[in-house]
């Protein structure tokens, strides 16, 4: 491993670009190499053995591509699969669960938090369990929200719709009074102020992203892989399916353009 070489992140799909934008925004010194399995998209309703074989698929993918350090970016594969994916590959691997616990336990003022994920994530008790592993006390209430990603791979993040499932899902995290609520998916972010709006004023939303990127950029120090300072790294983007369209929305998603993106099919 080199210092010079880029980051790896990975996810379902574009939702990990939501990390991947707070990479490079604290480090733009660092080259990074998005890999989005579009064409398996959303992880959260398959199976564990499913979840790991895929994620396990793009690690070597982008590990055989020279990345010095690795970024699930996917709630999922962090709960199921984070195991598998460091037996796959001798690279250093950063998940996004325990830095979103960290960061929820910082800003909860009632020890009650609230979990949204995908329906595998709720399934493997993954946050509830790395906040009783970080503190004492904490009640967590989660609930599995299945229509959230595939709302925001198709480019819905607000409307009437939206709002209406938005509702539906908050329901009994609002009922049971929760004071911080952490989303448990990266594509969630992109229905941050619908679900403000459903929660209320009072309720800190926990975005795990910005927390994952300081954990990335600790983990590099600590090995001393930081890419020299005044430089701007490149930017790469592989997809396994529909790179025009992954194109079209990560533009939509990042503020800017993201130029190529390659295909690279995980059945081949």
């Amino acid at each position: 491993m080199r210092a010079s070489s880029a980051i790896g992140v990975f996810d379902s799909g574009l939702g990990g670009l939501t990390v991947f934008k707070a990479l490079a925004r604290r480090m733009p010194q660092e080259s990074l190499v998005y890999f989005g399995d579009t064409a398996h998209v959303p992880y959260g309703s398959k199976s564990p053995e499913a979840i790991a074989r895929y994620s396990t698929a793009v690690a070597r993918f982008l590990a055989a591509r020279g990345v010095k350090l690795l970024v699930v970016a996917c709630n999922t594969s962090s709960a199921w699969a984070l195991p598998a994916i460091r037996r796959a590959v001798k690279i250093p691997v950063v998940g996004v669960v325990e830095p979103g616990a960290h960061a929820a336990l910082a800003a909860t003022t009632g020890r009650r938090i609230g979990i949204i994920g995908t329906e595998a994530t709720v399934r493997s008790r993954a946050y509830p369990k790395a906040l009783s592993a970080l503190a004492r006390g904490v009640k967590s209430l989660s609930q599995a929200c299945p229509l959230f990603v595939p709302l925001v791979e198709e480019g819905w993040w607000s409307g009437p719709v939206v709002a209406a499932v938005v509702r539906r899902y908050c329901a009994p995290l609002k009922a049971a009074r929760v004071d911080t609520l952490i989303l448990g998916c990266t594509h969630y972010p992109y229905l941050k102020p619908m679900l403000a709006k459903a929660m209320g004023p009072r309720v800190r939303l926990i975005d795990s992203a910005e927390e994952t990127a300081r954990e990335t950029e600790r983990v590099l120090a600590d090995l001393g892989l930081r890419a020299p300072a005044g430089r701007r790294g490149r930017r790469e983007y592989y997809a396994s399916d529909a790179p025009r369209r992954f194109a079209r929305l990560g533009r939509r998603m990042l503020g800017s353009a993201v130029g190529r993106v390659r295909l690279h099919s995980l059945d081949a």
